[in-house]
Order: C-alpha cells, then sequence, then structure tokens
C-alpha cells in the first residue's frame, strides 16, 4: 500500500487495498489527471488513458502538435487561459495585470505519514504507516511562484485528503484570487449530483439532480459553511443505491466561504472541485510568504452511499475529531433553553438540574441569558462575567452547587458576537466588522466581533479562559447567531480586505485550539443559529454540534438523514423537546422523540417537573437506554435503509463492530389504515450469528442473520386489518427501536 513514482512514464499512481489515484507529468511539465477510482494493478505506463486530438475551434499549446490543447486533457490543478476555457483551480493577479500561470512539475517527496496545516484543521494519523503522503511541487519560473499539491491517501480507508500551498519566492507581491483545496477532472457525466441543502430549522436535507452540460454549484458567501449549503457534494452512478454501485464524495474541512461545483463541458468530462469562494477572495502574498489552502477528502465507495458514509464516518469520528471526547461516552445532558428561555432564577435552574438528576440526566447545561447585562437578544454579548442579580452565588457558586448534586455543568457561549448595548462595544466600538461611513447591519441586535484581529481573540480568550479557570465548567455550547454583512477590517490595509473572511475563520479557529489546549477535559460542542455551521472544521475542535433548532421528532429524521451523508452520529447533538414543539407547534408522542434523539448526543431541552408521572418515567427509561447502548451507537456502523424524502416510513439500523448487537429504529410518519403486510431488510448483520430480537424489553424471537437481511425483519403494525384488543394501535409519528443480541459466539 502507499505511492509509487514511475521515473520512465512520469506517472504517480496513490493506491491502497480498494483504490487508486493516478496521475501523469504531461508533455508540458503540467500535472495530467488519469485515473480515480477501484483498486487497479500496479503497472509501467497508464499513459494510454491520455486521450488527446485535434478538435476544431481549439487552441493549442506547440506550435507543430495539433493535439495538445489543455482545454480538452484531464489536469490535477488546473488554471485558466493557455488553451484551456473551463474554471480554474488557482488564478494570481500579477503586478503587471495579468492572471496567465504556467506551473510545472518540479519535483516531489514520498513520506509515511500526514503533515498538519499551519492553523487549519485537517484529518491525522497516528502512527506513520496509517497513510502515505505525496508532496508535488510545482512552480512557475517568470512568477518566481511555488505549488506544492498536497495528497494522503489512507491505509484503511477509501479516502484522499488534498489541500495546496503556495509560497511567493519572488521579490514582488502577488494578489492570490483564486486557491481551491481540490480538482479532479473525470472522464464523463453520467453521475447523479446529491448535495445537502436547506436554511434555518431543516438543514441538510438530501437534493438530487442529474449532471448537465454547464455548470452545477453549491456555495456560501455568508462568512461560515451555512444553513443553506453543506460543504459537501456527491457524484454517484444512476444505478448506484444505499448499498451498491459507484459512489464519490467531496467534503471541505472548513467553516467559512466556500465554493463546490462541477463543470460539464462540450464533451462529457466533469471537472470537480471544492475550496475557499473565490467570490470576493483575494489574498496579497508578499515575498517569502506562503498560503495554504483548506484541506479536502475524497472517498470513493463501490459499495454504494452508505459505504462512502461509513467511510467518512469512522475517518471523521477517529482520524478528525481530536482529545479526550473522541472516544468517550457523552454525558446525557439537559439545557434549560426551551424551558426558561431569558425567564429564569438560581433557584428555578436548581430546581430544574435537581428533577432531570432523579430522572438519570448528567449533566446540567445553563443556556443564554447569565452574563453582563443580558436579560433578552439586545444587550450583554460581549460581557464575559455572571450577572449577580441572576445568579448571586456566580458560575462558580452555581456550578459547584451542580456538581454536588453528583452531574457536571455546562455553559452556553457566543463568543464571536457582541451586542452594542455592553460594556465591549462601548469600549471598542472598532472591533466589529464593518465597512467605515456606511451602515452596519445587525442580526438579532447583534454584531460580529472582528476576530481577523489578534488583540480582539486576546481578549475574548482571557475573559473566558478566567471564567474556565475559576469555575467547574465541563461543557461549552459554542454558539454562533448571524452572518458577516459589509465585511471589512479596520485592523487591515485596502490590499488586504480580501482576506477578512478567511482570516475571521483562523480567528475562530485559533481561539477554539487555545481552550482546547488549556482546558483539554471540556467536552465543546458547536452551534450556529442550529446547524448553521455544521461542517468538518468545527469538528476538529468540538467532537458534536447542535444539529438544528429545529428539535421536532418528524423534521430531526429528515434534519439527521441528511446529516449522516457524511457526519457520524456521535457528532450530532440531539435532544428531546417540549410539545408542542416551539418550532413548528407539532404534537408528537414523547417516545417518538426519544427514539430519533436516541441516535446522536443525546439530551433533554425541557423541564421535567412538567411531565407527567408517566411521561417521567417513559423519560428514565429512555435515559437507561441511551447510557446502556451509547457506545454502541456512538461507535457502531450506521446504515440508512428507508428515505423520509421518499415515503412514509424511515428506517435506519447500527451494528456493533463485533456485529454483535445492533439497533434498529422505525418510524411511521402518518397512520395508514388496512395495509399491506411488511418487511425490512436489515443490513451489516453475520449471516451466521443467530439473534434474540427484544423491543419494549419483550421477547420478539430469534432470527439468523441472513433471515433478517435476504428474508427482512417483519414490520407489520396494528394497521395491517382490524386493531385486534390485545395489540397496541398504532398513530401518527409512531416509532419503535428493536434491538439484536447475538449469542454467544
Amino acid at each position: 500500500m502507499g505511492i509509487v513514482f514511475n521515473e520512465k512514464s512520469g506517472e504517480f499512481h496513490l493506491y491502497n487495498h480498494n483504490i487508486s489515484y493516478l496521475m501523469k507529468i504531461l508533455q508540458n511539465g503540467q500535472m495530467g489527471q488519469l485515473y480515480f477510482g477501484k483498486r487497479v494493478p500496479l503497472k509501467e505506463d497508464y499513459g494510454y488513458l491520455l486521450e488527446s486530438r485535434y478538435r476544431p475551434a481549439s487552441a493549442y499549446v506547440f506550435d507543430d502538435d495539433y493535439s495538445f490543447s489543455l482545454e480538452h486533457l484531464k489536469q490535477e490543478y488546473p488554471a485558466y487561459g493557455t488553451t484551456d476555457f473551463r474554471m480554474p483551480a488557482l488564478e494570481i493577479l500579477q503586478p503587471n495585470g495579468s492572471r496567465i500561470t504556467d506551473f510545472k512539475y518540479v519535483s516531489h517527496k514520498i513520506y509515511g505519514g500526514k503533515p498538519a496545516l499551519q492553523g487549519l484543521p485537517a484529518t491525522y494519523t497516528e502512527e506513520d504507516k496509517e497513510a502515505d503522503t505525496l508532496e508535488l511541487l510545482l512552480r512557475d519560473d517568470l512568477l518566481h511562484m511555488e505549488v506544492t499539491l498536497l495528497y494522503t491517501i489512507f491505509t484503511d480507508e477509501n479516502a484522499i485528503a488534498r489541500s495546496v500551498r503556495f509560497e511567493n519566492k519572488g521579490s514582488e507581491a502577488c494578489q492570490l484570487t483564486r486557491a481551491m483545496s481540490f480538482s479532479l477532472d473525470l472522464p464523463d457525466d453520467d453521475y447523479e449530483w446529491i448535495q445537502l441543502s436547506g436554511a434555518w430549522g431543516r438543514e441538510r436535507h438530501v437534493k438530487t439532480r442529474t449532471l448537465q452540460q454547464g455548470i452545477q454549484s453549491v456555495n456560501s458567501t455568508r462568512g461560515a459553511s451555512g444553513h443553506f449549503h453543506n460543504p459537501f457534494v456527491m457524484l454517484k452512478r444512476p444505478t448506484a443505491d444505499e448499498f451498491q454501485g459507484e459512489v464519490m464524495g467531496l467534503s471541505l474541512v472548513y467553516s467559512g466561504n466556500f465554493l463546490a461545483q462541477a463543470e460539464v463541458d462540450t464533451f462529457k468530462v466533469t471537472r470537480l472541485m471544492i475550496g475557499i469562494n473565490p467570490f470576493g477572495f483575494s489574498w496579497c502574498l508578499e515575498p517569502g510568504e506562503t498560503f495554504q489552502t483548506p484541506e479536502a477528502v475524497i472517498v470513493y465507495s463501490a459499495g454504494g452511499m452508505n459505504g462512502m458514509s461509513q467511510t467518512f464516518h469512522r475517518l471523521y469520528r477517529t482520524r478528525l475529531a481530536r482529545g479526550c471526547w473522541r472516544d468517550r461516552e457523552r454525558p446525557v445532558l439537559i439545557n434549560n433553553w426551551e424551558a426558561t428561555y431569558f425567564d429564569f432564577t438560581e433557584k428555578r435552574l436548581i430546581e430544574i438540574a435537581k428533577n432531570a438528576k432523579e430522572d438519570g440526566v448528567e449533566l446540567f447545561v445553563l443556556d443564554d441569558g447569565w452574563f453582563g447585562s443580558r436579560c433578552g437578544e439586545t444587550s450583554g454579548l460581549g460581557d464575559w462575567w455572571p450577572n449577580p442579580e441572576r445568579l448571586p452565588e456566580g458560575i462558580r457558586g452555581l456550578s459547584e452547587t451542580i456538581e454536588a448534586m453528583g452531574m457536571k455543568f455546562g455553559l452556553w457561549f457566543e463568543l464571536e458576537m457582541v451586542n452594542r448595548d455592553s460594556e465591549l462595544f462601548r469600549s471598542h466600538p472598532d472591533w466589529i466588522i464593518h465597512t467605515p461611513d456606511r451602515h452596519a447591519s445587525h442580526g438579532r441586535k447583534q454584531y460580529v466581533l472582528d476576530f481577523s484581529r489578534d488583540e480582539v481573540v486576546d481578549y475574548i480568550y482571557e475573559l473566558v479562559a478566567k471564567l474556565l479557570r475559576e469555575a467547574k465548567i465541563s461543557y461549552i455550547k459554542w454558539d454562533m447567531n448571524r452572518y458577516i454583512t459589509e465585511c471589512f477590517s479596520e485592523g487591515y490595509c485596502a490590499e488586504q480586505q480580501g482576506e477578512i473572511f478567511h482570516r475571521y475563520i483562523l480567528g475562530v479557529y485559533r481561539l477554539y485550539d487555545r481552550l482546547n489546549r488549556e482546558f483539554p477535559e471540556i467536552l465543546f460542542e458547536s452551534c450556529a443559529s442550529g446547524g448553521g455551521r455544521f461542517d468538518p472544521g468545527l469538528l476538529y475542535y468540538a467532537p458534536q454540534c447542535w444539529t438544528s433548532d429545529d428539535s421536532d421528532g418528524v423534521e430531526r429524521q429528515k434534519i439527521q438523514y441528511g446529516t449522516s451523508y457524511v457526519y457520524p452520529i456521535s457528532s450530532m447533538g440531539a435532544h428531546v423537546s417540549i410539545t408542542p414543539n416551539h418550532q413548528l407547534n407539532r404534537i408528537t408522542p414523547l417516545k417518538t422523540r426519544g427514539d430519533v434523539a436516541a441516535f446522536g448526543a443525546f439530551g433533554y431541552e425541557l423541564d421535567l417537573a412538567r411531565l407527567t408521572a408517566e411521561e417521567r418515567e417513559l423519560v428514565k427509561e429512555q435515559i437507561r437506554f441511551v447510557k446502556k447502548y451509547r457506545k454502541l451507537i456512538h461507535t457502531g456502523t450506521f446504515y440508512r435503509l428507508l428515505s423520509p424524502f421518499e415515503g412514509n416510513f424511515t428506517a435506519w439500523m447500527v451494528v456493533s463492530e463485533d456485529k454483535k448487537q445492533a439497533l434498529i429504529a422505525y418510524f411511521k410518519l402518518l397512520n395508514d389504515v388496512n395495509r399491506e403486510y411488511r418487511r425490512l431488510q436489515l443490513q451489516g448483520l453475520e449471516e451466521s450469528f443467530l439473534y434474540h430480537m427484544t423491543e419494549n424489553h419483550a421477547e420478539k424471537g430469534s432470527f439468523y442473520g441472513s433471515e433478517l437481511m435476504h428474508i427482512g425483519m417483519i414490520t407489520t403494525d396494528a394497521s395491517a386489518g382490524e386493531v385486534p384488543r390485545n395489540e397496541e394501535p398504532c398513530c401518527d409519528f409512531w416509532s419503535k427501536i428493536v434491538v439484536l443480541e447475538a449469542e454467544n459466539k
């Protein structure tokens, strides 16, 4: 397994047990793309894959060669304007106004392991044998500019990580105006494009379309990855489905403005790329300076969309998330937000915590409203010290009281924002992102702090670190509730204003990293008005993310299903909230809400004292269930079985690594009457194992894995015919969880 360079043919072959990636030094010295997909044999020369011939209305590189046109060649890191007219991966504005470049192969390095990226999140290895890395050095001799293409292929995962480093070796500054992290030219367009899109309250819904000639893309220009599109796209063959067929997934480890794009040319070649959104981006690269792009990860699966997702899940859960909480079982928590909003006292909080402790909750989280003059959304952001009127004993006193109960204590912050009505804004009005002499727009009466400036990040760090040093805080919910408008920083000159969006995100990463290092035992959960910044970049610093402000048990099926295409379920904050639901005003059974939330980082968003005695018993049972199976849920192999986007039923399951345990969740949206008998074909079990099946602690029989996968699990419910008097009837928004336990083998 590894990386091979054939000097004679000028070809590189990156390979492991299942995938191959082939590229070649072209006749003009640039890098060409040959193949990416299922593993092919090591061979001295795959040059036959480089097809090129004369085509009318084209331009050609060499005077005596009417076949060598970059417009018709598949390339590794293409530029525009030297016979290629497609969208480029890079663009550099030079002192003379030109944007034409010519980066040619100079040398390469091959080594075991994987390098860290300075100031950026990225996948990693713990041992060199886990991956091999190739660095390709390209140079433009006229510009004295170097580009290093970094490729890491993982030994046991069908994944390649890719990023790019620019270095100005010349004597004049240049403006980098386009620097994509990944580009891949594919030989045909026979793919369906799948994106995860939506809005606040309905994040990461699955959208599918067929590739057509022209450009298909998703992007963000908001300063964050955003609710509207996720930095992930998938290309699948039309015949591929969840369990079979060829699928490629492309994900960007970044939390800011991004672009993911597929351009299909007139000859059906597909150029797939992802990286920082070039819109509004430029980076002044002074002599001697470097610029590192974020990392992109591409996954290939010959086993359908589930196969692709499972690779992302393993990689992001174990080699992107870091720290002591990467592998720990996550605590069951209760958050006071939907129970109290801003209307709370210390006494009320302690009562909520006591009731939760009685039911088995392990972590109490105090949400917004505890600091500065904060009694509503119009004031206090930026003043990160306790409000003595609300908390007479401060955060330290409250946290010690909670800990004395036998629970852990967590706290909400929104560190990137400030209200005008705050001590911070009154002292430093220039610390917000705004354009001089123009109106500054607000979002929920708040403004974005200029995290592109070190002094702003340092100030916030010292405030938060002081509080964390003094109090007993085990968990932080890091929120971000508005996007960037009027993007401009008073800390930088005119030539650098195109850098601010990216510098802002680097500042966010810098603050996360400092807090991670000083307080390694704290569990961080990222949040952005729900799921507005649910991306791989933040998983590097916070191993779980609040999946959506929409906690309705029905809508969450779609949100969590879509999110699972790339993100492990251990990363999904999933809570049981009150009914009628505060986002949809829908009433759903407490059992269904719990069954959906169980497949994530589990918790509650309500006052348990307001539930009936019967409901409290159900809560206790939900918590016992989650505690018993949370390791399986967070580390097992996850399978999507029935899509909520395609019918009245949703189903998914998770299987332990040794295949001795499995949980199956099955949801019905609306009840039906006098319906057919139903079966659900399960996945991932061991065919020869005999599994004992239980539902709500009731024995349902024993079945071999081969039966459950090939014949199916009976899911016929009371809606088939008349409801027997001894059988519990179904209802709208109905659910069940089935447990499989294999006999000892």
